[in-house]
């Protein structure tokens, strides 16, 4: 769930609301939220102000505490292009709210933290994982300006869990120490220009992601 967060004028909890009654006749348990930065695409993003950032505090405590009143755990995603982005950003929730993590691993790292080290030494604010690896040297093209955040996508940046820079054992481990118990979801990002033939696709590399963590839980 994209939700401009930051702006004292904008109060997101009728809109959330709305989502979190489809998530509970849904049977959802777990809403993602991301700190939209209020514009289309994922290139710019605004510098907050200290009063900013205090009012994404209090929304995200506050849209998680309306979310457990559906039942439905709300967690926080960092996202490439979005508020909450960068190792700084990162840190600056962790230290301001107590609100869970969804752990994306690859745009973690592309945004400039280690979700290896964040699996590790914030094991318990994990509640959610979005599990992706990443071809690093498309993605410096992404965090250099070189590409669009789309043109990185479409070149190949996500490869299947396990064939990237991302350490995605480190990370399964550290968080199965840690007791996590909520979903490691899958995502293939995935530019799709034609319909492809069956059994082609994004379904290659979907198997071979799911083949590979598999592997790792059975561990």
């Amino acid at each position: 769930m994209p939700v401009v967060l930051h702006d004292v004028t904008h109060d997101p909890k009728p809109e959330i609301r709305a989502e979190l009654e489809v998530f509970k006749a849904a049977g959802a348990e777990a809403m993602v939220l991301a700190a939209s930065t209020g514009s289309e695409g994922y290139d710019n993003r605004p510098v907050l102000s200290d009063a900013q950032w205090q009012t994404l505090f209090t929304n995200l405590t506050e849209l998680e505490a309306l979310a457990a009143e559906y039942g439905i755990l709300a967690v926080v995603h960092p996202h490439m292009g979005t508020i909450i982005e960068s190792a700084d950003d990162v840190a600056r929730v962790l230290a301001g709210t107590s609100i869970g993590f969804c752990l994306d691993t690859g745009h973690m790292l592309i945004g400039g933290a280690d979700p290896v080290t964040f699996a590790r030494d914030h094991g318990d604010r994990v509640k959610h994982v979005h599990a992706k690896d990443v071809n690093l040297a498309l993605a410096n093209k992404v965090k250099s300006g070189e590409w669009t955040y789309y043109e990185g996508v479409a070149a190949g940046m996500y490869v299947p869990l396990g064939q990237g820079d991302v350490d995605v054992a480190a990370i399964v481990r550290s968080l199965e120490a840690a007791g996590f118990a909520g979903w490691y979801v899958l995502e293939q990002d995935y530019v799709v220009t034609a319909e492809p033939a069956e059994g082609e696709g994004p379904i290659i590399d979907a198997r071979a992601s799911v083949t590979y963590l598999r592997s790792l839980l059975g561990e």
